[in-house]
């Protein structure tokens, strides 16, 4: 089998090839995303492998089934970039990776806690200049702080854990409650609970239409003065425009994103030397109580070795006509 990858960095090339030994695939790499502008560059391929920014849309789609291709596989858990309907419709099948050290992400979320907080990049930087004042980073401690989780799947459980650890007194609003955090000293409360009683906020949720722009004008009004906002899911939750009136009038005291709605013209990419026409990301750059860190959560040695083995296996799996061992990992 040929599989294409788009959105493909040196990183993806060193794990994918590192595990393909296994599985023997014909893999081809572009480093651009895949939308309709480089969709008639595939040839000959049995599937798409693609990652959080590829525009797979209904004419993406069909061409790729003009073209043979019979899968596309995301090596990411979120599928929101994917018209799924139009994939059903082609008989193309659509995979995913599920989970992939939930960890991972959840410690790149306690960072993003903890350098806010500490200010220790500012630190750092003080330091190598050899001022060694302390005015200006002054923190609280994180015990006996409330934490609230927005979503306590596999990333959202690993966090409370990690924030029960602190010794925070963690709430969480999620659908389907897990018991066994609840046994665990997790509370679960309405998400308008969770607003008013949080002292830090952290998303863990999936995209959804239902939940796009969860973080709006009204939400922020309802959460405490001077709250942290965390945000490692997906850049739609928050509404942008309105977190930074939020950072403005202080009501939003520290806000840490390492996702962002329009990230696809921005993240994974290096562009220290252009100019930037994004005005509300180079505004939320000017705060100095922002943090942002470009879609980096996931990036752990861990993480990419699970995703490319899982992403292999799936493919050779349908393939062959079978399902994945995993159930979620099938979309369509």
């Amino acid at each position: 089998m040929k599989i294409t990858f788009f959105s493909a960095k040196p990183y993806d090339r060193q794990f994918f090839d590192r595990y393909n030994e296994e599985f023997g695939f014909d893999m081809e790499y572009f480093e651009t995303h895949l939308g309709p502008h480089i969709v008639n560059a595939v040839e000959g391929a049995d599937a798409v492998c693609v990652f959080v920014n590829d525009k797979v849309n209904a004419e993406v789609i069909s061409i790729l089934a003009k073209k043979g291709v019979k899968i596309i596989a995301l090596r990411c858990a979120g599928f929101n970039n994917v018209d799924l309907d139009a994939a059903r419709s082609n008989g193309i099948r659509v995979c995913r990776v599920p989970e992939y050290s939930p960890e991972a992400i959840a410690e790149h979320t306690v960072a993003m806690i903890l350098t806010l907080n500490r200010k220790t990049h500012k630190a750092y930087n003080r330091v190598r200049e050899q001022n060694f004042s302390l005015n200006g980073l002054l923190g609280f401690n994180l015990h006996g702080k409330t934490i609230g989780v927005i979503g306590t799947g596999k990333i959202g459980k690993a966090f409370c854990r990690i924030m029960l650890g602190f010794g925070c007194k963690v709430v969480a609003y999620d659908l389907f409650p897990n018991k066994d955090l609840e046994g665990e000293g997790i509370t679960y409360m309405s998400f308008e609970g969770i607003l008013k009683e949080s002292d830090i906020i952290s998303l863990h949720c999936p995209l959804t239409p239902e939940n796009h722009y969860i973080i709006n004008k009204e939400t922020l009004a309802s959460m405490k003065k001077g709250v942290v906002l965390i945000n490692t899911s997906r850049g739609g939750l928050i509404n942008t425009a309105d977190i930074i009136h939020a950072l403005k009038s202080k009501q939003v005291a520290y806000l840490g994103i390492d996702v962002y709605e329009q990230e696809e013209k921005l993240f994974f990419k290096d562009l220290s030397g252009s100019i930037i026409d994004d005005d509300n990301i180079q505004r939320l750059m000017s705060f100095p109580n922002v943090l942002v860190t470009a879609h980096q959560a996931f990036f752990t040695e861990e993480a990419l070795s699970q995703i490319a083995q899982v992403t292999l296996n799936n493919i050779r799996q349908l393939g062959k006509g079978t399902e994945p061992q995993t159930p979620s990992a099938v979309l369509v």
